[in-house]
């Protein structure tokens, strides 16, 4: 199933199922386990059963009618990692040729740490900055270097500590378009002190999710999917999420070593190789129309706002 969260012209919220250009309503007063997507994900296979059951009976709304939301407009926790070895090289090549004071270094003579091969590396993110399908992007006050970033999102279906990697498929729910914006300035001079990112991810909006949630069951484990960025129109990046170093399974064994995943939580690829700006040494511009589409999950689209004074 592809499930959205959407809201009215009188800025009420629902969840529903996409079926084309339509959604079947989920009705929250007939089913407590239809309140929120969240309420949806807690239910568990109890909660999905009941969805598949509705969906024939469900009263039927135009999408064009209503704004689609983030799938889950305030995820549980949001940890974004760095599985593609491609991105980590052309994004630092691009950045020894951007500082005057550092060796310039094509791709393959960027070091990569050990401990990236070893373990899947993340940071976590602020789980009140997300936005959604057409939803513009607020301009950092002070940035010259806005930047789209093409990644893959995975939803938590239930908790648990200490996963097996053989087991963590267990603990997805869904996949969705992730388009981790970033600020490029700030990222650079915050990250020399030592920790970070910070301002450079963290503002109003910066975390774009959607259009929908695809459930496990259509989309597997998440590999293999073709992933393309556009910018007017114009493709900048494209990339498949099967060059992943580390699995989300094996994410998921990882992050739950001694901690507990709950439910609803968010996960992020990191993004393709090749799928942002900074590694093309090409930015956004005010105006600009950013559209990321992954194959079985569809196109999330933004628009990038006017800059700050």
């Amino acid at each position: 199933m592809k499930l959205v969260t959407f809201e009215n012209a009188a800025g009420t919220q629902g969840i529903g199922i996409l079926d084309g250009d339509r959604i079947a309503v989920l009705d929250g007063d007939a089913n407590p386990a239809f309140a929120s997507m969240l309420a949806l994900i807690e239910a568990g296979e109890a909660g999905l059963d009941a969805a598949r059951k509705a969906r024939a009976g469900a009263g039927m709304i135009d999408l064009a009618t209503v704004s689609l939301r983030a799938p889950v407009p305030v995820p549980v926790q949001m940890r974004d990692c760095l599985t593609f070895e491609k991105h980590i090289r052309q994004c630092r090549s691009t950045m020894s040729k951007l500082d005057p004071n550092v060796p310039d270094l094509e791709p393959d003579e960027v070091p990569v740490a050990q401990v990236w091969y070893d373990q899947p590396v993340y940071y976590k993110g602020n789980r009140f900055s997300v936005s959604g399908m057409d939803d513009e992007i607020v301009w950092p006050r002070g940035e010259t270097r806005l930047d789209y970033e093409l990644e893959l999102g995975m939803i938590t279906s239930r908790g648990g500590v200490d996963i097996a990697q053989a087991d963590a498929l267990d603990h997805v729910f869904g996949f969705t378009i992730f388009n981790d914006f970033s600020a490029r300035d700030h990222q650079m001079r915050e990250m020399a002190g030592g920790l970070g990112p910070a301002k450079g991810k963290d503002w109003k909006t910066a975390n774009a999710m959607g259009p929908c949630l695809v459930t496990r069951d259509e989309i597997g484990d998440g590999s293999g999917l073709q992933m393309v960025a556009r910018v007017n129109g114009e493709e900048w990046s494209r990339g498949n999420s099967s060059t992943m170093h580390h699995s989300f399974a094996r994410i998921l064994e990882h992050v739950s070593r001694d901690e507990e995943i709950r439910a609803g939580e968010f996960f992020g690829s990191g993004t393709v190789g090749g799928g942002c700006g900074l590694e093309l040494n090409r930015f956004l511009s005010p105006g600009d129309v950013v559209e990321l589409a992954i194959e079985g999950i569809g196109i999330l689209r933004n628009r990038i706002g006017a800059r700050q004074r």
